[in-house]
């Protein structure tokens, strides 16, 4: 049987989400997707949805995507498919064997970083840049770095009912101290937009990707969240305390901080030739 689908069950839908306390970035994404969605329906004219229809938009996306984002649109329209009580038309995710390494040509390295820094010398973002890679937060959470939270070297972030503790080192908060005196911030978040609103992923996004070229680093590197990444296998290997990261990270589940921690293949092949070594000798 064909499901029709309304236009503004995807405006409810939307209300949902942000009543459901998800983030800013997760609602535009899962609507984003939707409607990725309709527009393959509407390309295939398709006036409704069946079973027959989802698994062909699940080929679909496997034709297009990488694995990993075709589950994450699929995630969206299945969450989709429940609110508007068609859970049965739901389909099942991509089944994904978790990588033993990170793959280099999209992990953002320290030299790499470095050269970003360089690139974006004394600016808004080189702040940005340094307060998220120093401290290893969300991009969502950067509005909890306030004036306040700067002058007690912590900052309390309150997302979805959850709290936790984020630490500011002393030299990022000498940083921002700095950067505070200089524009004359005294109260509220220390990085916002010209309206005073603060700062979300598209603007970060688009001033580092500007840095590409004059940074020479791939634009495939330079995303904020690869800050955070960079922070946590820093960290990782100073103490290999993945408990600790987990906890300085915001994960609820050890599995997704392990994420974070993988290292290059180049790294792997240094270890079993170690391996080698010592089986030879």
């Amino acid at each position: 049987m064909t499901q029709c689908i309304d236009i503004k069950q995807v405006t409810k839908f939307e209300q949902y989400l942000r009543e459901e306390e998800k983030s800013q970035a997760t609602t535009e994404k899962y609507i984003r997707d939707v409607h990725y969605f309709l527009q393959f329906l509407s390309e295939m004219k398709i006036t409704g949805i069946t079973k027959e229809n989802m698994l062909a938009y699940k080929e679909h996306l496997s034709e297009q995507y990488a694995p990993a984002s075709v589950n994450s649109m699929l995630t969206a329209v299945n969450q989709f498919l429940r609110f508007i009580g068609k859970e049965k038309l739901k389909v099942k995710l991509l089944k994904i064997q978790r990588q033993i390494f990170c793959a280099e040509d999209k992990e953002l390295s320290r030299a790499e970083y470095q050269r970003l820094l360089e690139a974006a010398k004394n600016t808004r973002l080189s702040y940005i840049m340094q307060t998220i890679c120093g401290t290893g937060i969300r991009i969502s959470e950067l509005q909890y770095i306030t004036a306040e939270a700067v002058a007690v070297g912590k900052a309390t972030v309150n997302c979805k009912g959850k709290k936790r503790v984020i630490f500011i080192p002393l030299e990022i908060k000498k940083l921002l101290l700095g950067y505070m005196k200089k524009n004359n911030i005294t109260s509220g978040p220390v990085f916002v937009t010209k309206n005073g609103k603060p700062l979300n992923r598209s603007n970060i996004w688009r001033d580092m990707r500007a840095l590409c070229q004059k940074a020479n680093v791939s634009e495939k590197k330079v995303f904020p969240h690869n800050l955070r990444h960079l922070f946590a296998r820093t960290f990782y290997s100073i103490n290999k305390d993945i408990v600790r990261l987990a906890d300085l990270l915001g994960h609820s589940s050890i599995n997704t901080t392990r994420i974070y921690t993988v290292e290059s293949g180049e790294k792997h092949l240094i270890y079993l030739d170690k391996v080698q070594k010592i089986l030879t000798t």
